[in-house]
């Protein structure tokens, strides 16, 4: 009797920080350059990588990627932030299985702010950022400039997602001052809201070795985008010892990297089966109520 075959369940891979842009930003570099302030810290070099949905889409085919979450980032001028967040929201209604929208505003633009967010929570985005506190100009440590923006997202439901840095190591362009220290102060002055720190925390979850850290960590996740540049493979093992691995969103930051680097890492290690799962796919569609294949 020939003996049974028992399938491999497919684990749902969903990277979940990768940013596109209007195709038309490829040829208005320059011009938006000058225009906003964080698309010139990070793309002001012609080989700074910009890509469009459709190039993503090739890269997630090519990698195993089943879905990925979109966003902008942090955007300052804000006709910049308009283009990016209809291309973003148009690119998800066109690719509903593959892609989900975030949108990206400025706390600083006060009610502004909140109109952008309402409108494109109300077009389908799921989520807000990358804010990016540096080149916007902003201070997340301001409990009286962020709580509008947050109040907000608690009551739509949407997480934020802030780019973090780290305090030492060595310098990139985007690596700012949004270190440890300040998203600690965030996140315990906003403890209602989902938060998700971009880039490993800028290291955040070490201190979870800190006994009134954890509590303090509950509604908060982080994302690996960007970790081959950061970190050896080891952190995410590390931080899902240390924070839980249901707390771990596996990232890439494409089109910095595409997202085979990344897997390459997490792939290497031998951990548990169930913490691949939660980290390469389960959390984030828990997170985003995303259906899962």
């Amino acid at each position: 009797m020939a003996p049974a075959v028992h399938a491999v369940a497919h684990m749902v891979v969903i990277d979940a920080h990768c940013h596109i842009v209007p195709p038309s930003f490829r040829s208005r570099r320059h011009e938006l350059v000058d225009a906003d302030a964080t698309f010139g810290a990070l793309f002001a070099r012609p080989e700074s990588k910009l890509a469009t949905a459709e190039e993503l889409l090739e890269a997630m085919d090519r990698d195993g990627i089943d879905r990925a979450v979109v966003m902008g980032l942090g955007w300052v001028d804000r006709r910049t932030a308009a283009e990016a967040n209809d291309y973003i929201i148009q690119s998800a209604t066109v690719y509903p299985g593959r892609l989900t929208g975030f949108c990206s505003v400025n706390p600083a633009w006060g009610q502004e702010a909140l109109r952008v967010v309402e409108r494109c929570a109300a077009a389908g985005a799921r989520g807000i950022g990358e804010l990016h506190p540096d080149t916007q100009g902003i201070d997340i440590t301001d409990r009286a400039l962020m709580a509008p923006l947050m109040a907000l997202a608690h009551s739509l439901d949407l997480p934020v997602v802030v780019h973090s840095s780290e305090p030492v190591g060595h310098q990139y362009p985007g690596k700012g001052s949004t270190t440890p220290g300040k998203l600690y102060s965030f996140i315990t002055n906003f403890p209602d809201n989902t938060i998700i720190c971009a880039h490993w925390g800028g290291g955040l979850p070490f201190y979870a070795l800190m006994p009134e850290v954890p509590g303090q960590l509950e509604r908060v996740y982080f994302d690996s985008a960007a970790s081959p540049f950061l970190y050896s493979p080891e952190i995410f093992r590390t931080v899902a010892a240390l924070a839980g691995a249901d707390k771990v969103l596996f990232a890439s930051d494409y089109p910095l990297m595409s997202p085979s680097r990344p897997l390459r890492q997490l792939r290497s290690l031998d951990l548990p089966p169930e913490h691949q799962r939660l980290i390469l796919g389960e959390n984030a569609a828990r997170l985003l109520d995303l259906p899962v294949p």
